[in-house]
């Protein structure tokens, strides 16, 4: 099958925000204890967190991780994650049924994320708590000296503030499932005054409003409308959620859900140019896709137990394992990012470690690289830059969720200082490969620099695991090359690809 593409040098989306990339990590399940942190390991550090894993998520040079939740934070109170940690107090989390230590709070998490380099994105209590509460967490976290929460930082041997700019205000206020679940319109007016409170300490501030938590939501896209029509002027961002699955075990409708995601942030996109045009506003606010991953091999299984469990601490819980066809889905839904970066400006991954994540730790064993961690660390170290638009021109299918769905899935990325465009392909043909001619208009002379590849056809259901960590890994790629100003050859079916060019 033939599949004809086109990009220019000058025709492009915009510059994507490096926070595209990003992460998040809840208090939930073996996240943080046993996933981050566990003293005693043989790869703890003297600050009881995991060296191994360390490593692997430095290796993904992620920019913001986004912290404590997620719906844990809905009933969260930051203050018991402070101080001495046997004067903490033990607290039931409601949100997963488990127990919480308090062993790892903000400062903690703090000195995890500068040691990652990572910037701290942090979420508020808007469920059980409010404004009071924000306003003294952010007090704590920002202010340098001379107050009463930022001189309890400092007694509690954290001198220097933290100078997080990036807040969200609650989390998913729209699920009936959320501690302290708001109408849209309560929850608007309360994101208003709180956004106001923040940015008093903080006057450069991002803030995130919360949007819906997916697009299924009975709310949808009313929840948007309703809420930026109360807070618009004073707030950055507006976050959607959404996570995916294939319990059909159908390929091609899973792989159409990247379109269907496509559509979610067109919608929102509008929805915000509409909240705009009748305040007659001046501010842009953007997207922040806050949470997002598969979701669905262990989703009704641990749905289940949480129900039924009796307060356990740091259980196991969804520890999904991911497989080919996931990694190829993440790979084509980045792409869908980068295809959206003017509207989406950040973005997470849901979540790091253990908890539906790329990122496996057994509890005093070892750690491992995911399918999935492979799209995700490629994005993030070679999808910075300018977005370009691509044309494509190829075979198509239908499916339920989407029609025209193209088999050839492409995003492309200049980095204009590395002199490199960088290409991120997806055939998502089941059977057929696909002969490529995607012409580079505008750049002389490019050559092949790399071609990384996951091929899944014949075993989209492998996984990695810990006594195989390395059955599916990219590996180099034939078949593609530069002639005449174009890149030719051919994609195997059910194949992701990474090409770089000097350019």
């Amino acid at each position: 099958m033939k599949a004809r593409a086109s990009l220019h040098r000058d025709f492009l989306i915009g510059e994507i925000d490096d926070r595209l990339y990003s992460a998040f990590i809840e208090h939930m399940g073996r996240a943080i204890y046993s996933g981050i942190y566990e003293p005693g390991h043989p790869e703890a550090d003297e600050n009881g967190f995991r060296r191994d894993v360390l490593a692997l998520v430095r290796d993904l040079k992620i920019p913001a991780i986004r912290y404590p939740g997620g719906n844990f934070v809905s009933a969260y109170n930051w203050e018991d994650g402070v101080g001495p940690k046997d004067q903490r107090p033990v607290r039931l989390d409601l949100a997963w049924r488990s127990k919480e230590t308090n062993h790892v709070g903000i400062n903690e998490f703090g000195t995890w994320a500068k040691d990652a380099g990572i910037e701290m994105m942090l979420a508020v209590n808007l469920g059980s708590r409010g404004l009071e509460s924000a306003r003294n967490f952010v007090e704590y976290v920002n202010h340098p000296s001379g107050s009463y929460w930022s001189d309890l930082r400092r007694s509690h041997g954290v001198e220097q503030p933290y100078g997080v700019k990036m807040w969200c205000l609650g989390n998913e206020m729209d699920g009936p499932w959320q501690i302290g679940h708001k109408e849209a319109k309560e929850y608007g007016r309360l994101a208003d005054e709180t956004a106001k409170a923040l940015r008093g300490l903080t006057p450069d501030a991002e803030l995130v409003v919360c949007g819906s938590s997916n697009d299924t939501m009975p709310t949808y896209p009313e929840w948007e409308r309703v809420v930026l029509e109360e807070c618009y002027e004073n707030v950055d961002y507006i976050s959607l959620h959404k996570y995916f699955g294939n319990k059909s075990k159908d390929t091609l409708n899973y792989f159409g859900k990247i379109e269907e995601t496509g559509r979610y942030i067109q919608a929102i996109a509008g929805v915000i140019d509409y909240v705009k045009a009748k305040k007659r506003a001046k501010n842009d606010v953007y997207i922040c896709f806050d949470e997002w991953n598969v979701w669905y091999h262990r989703r009704e299984e641990d749905s289940k137990r949480v129900k039924s469990w009796d307060w356990p601490e740091a259980p196991q819980l969804l520890e999904e394992d991911y497989n080919i066809e996931d990694a190829l889905f993440v790979g084509g839904l980045l792409n869908e990012f980068i295809r959206r970066s003017d509207r989406v400006r950040i973005a997470c991954i849901a979540q790091l470690v253990n908890v539906i994540a790329p990122i496996r730790a057994e509890r005093g064993g070892p750690a491992w690289k995911q399918t999935i961690y492979y799209p995700y660390q490629f994005a993030s170290l070679y999808g910075r830059g300018r977005a370009l638009r691509v044309s494509v021109d190829g075979p198509t299918y239908d499916c339920r969720v989407a029609d025209d769905v193209n088999y050839l899935d492409v995003a492309a990325v200049h980095d204009a200082a590395a002199e490199t465009v960088t290409l991120f392909i997806l055939n998502r043909h089941l059977d057929e490969a696909l002969d490529l001619d995607i012409a580079l208009t505008g750049f002389k002379e490019a050559r092949l620099i790399d071609h990384q590849v996951i091929e899944g056809h014949g075993r989209l259901q492998e996984t990695n695991g810990p006594d195989a960590p390395e059955r599916v890994v990219p590996r180099q790629g034939a078949g593609l090359g530069v002639e005449e100003g174009a890149l030719r050859g051919s994609a195997a079916p059910l194949s992701y690809h990474v090409v770089r060019l000097q350019v």
